[in-house]
């Protein structure tokens, strides 16, 4: 039974590694000495950076990454880095912002492909009390209690200041008290004790360190955010960008995409 066992698990491995070899496929067409550039918002950022050094092991290629949020006017936000002209071969970002560089010939049309799906949470402090965010008017008590509330500059920021609060009938309340943080992570701005109560990306909350994750929106007024890749219109191998796309929504990438509070869409 163990030599079975042994045998049908070495089968498996072998099986992963063909498959991730194959959504490498196309890469050898261009030249191996080339580096891929990589754009992507924060929403991706924990599972992409867990999954980079395998495509990166298979293609022989090496990823460099910019990182920025999926809208706005920030510097370092990726439509401010494409109208620069930075160079980028595959985009990720939230779907609409995606579909708007597709509108404006910065992303290759047909080429975008929908990677997961990302809840907003919210987080407070380490070692602070959990506030009661549970039902729509325990999230309103809250909200209306808080000293002071960050959010981010992107997709579930925006969702925030135009639709939740408004939602919630609390705006006149809760907004002079709300700040919009751009160029930084949220959770790093409630750990270092600059804002009592922080909102952002599940994803994006996670990996920050001296915060506490206190729960995701409720289910009645939570706003599910597709976050998508496609090939820059400027990329100079798109079919490595194609091969890299292929890589992050593969099977294989589906268990680590899901331990950083991301719903995987993988491709079946």
């Amino acid at each position: 039974m163990t030599t079975r066992l042994h045998f049908i698990g070495r089968r498996a491995a072998i099986a992963a590694t063909a498959l991730l070899l194959a959504a490498c496929s196309g890469v050898g067409t261009q030249p191996a000495t080339t580096d891929v550039h990589v754009m992507t918002s924060g929403g991706f950022t924990a599972a992409y950076n867990d999954l980079r050094p395998g495509f990166e092991k298979a293609s022989g290629r090496t990823v460099k990454t910019a990182y920025g949020a999926s809208m706005g006017n920030a510097e370092d936000s990726i439509p401010s880095r494409l109208a620069r002209g930075e160079p980028a071969d595959v985009v990720i970002l939230a779907r609409p912002a995606l579909d708007a560089l597709v509108e404006q010939g910065k992303v290759l049309p047909g080429s975008q492909v929908d990677l997961v799906r990302s809840s907003i949470g919210f987080a407070v402090k380490k070692g602070a009390p959990k506030p009661d965010i549970s039902t729509v008017d325990a999230l309103k008590r809250t909200l209306i209690a808080a000293p002071s509330i960050a959010y981010s500059a992107s997709a579930s920021g925006t969702y925030y200041e135009t639709e939740l609060l408004k939602k919630l009938g609390i705006e006149a309340q809760v907004k002079p008290k709300s700040k919009r943080i751009l160029s930084e992570r949220v959770g790093t701005v409630v750990a270092r004790g600059d804002a009592a109560l922080g909102l952002q990306q599940v994803s994006e909350l996670l990996p920050i360190e001296g915060i506490d994750y206190v729960g995701p929106l409720p289910a009645e007024v939570q706003r599910v955010t597709v976050f998508s890749a496609g090939v820059a219109s400027a990329s100079k191998q798109p079919d490595t960008a194609r091969a890299l796309i292929r890589y992050l929504n593969s099977p294989e990438a589906a268990a680590t995409i899901a331990k950083t509070g991301l719903e995987p869409l993988t491709a079946r």
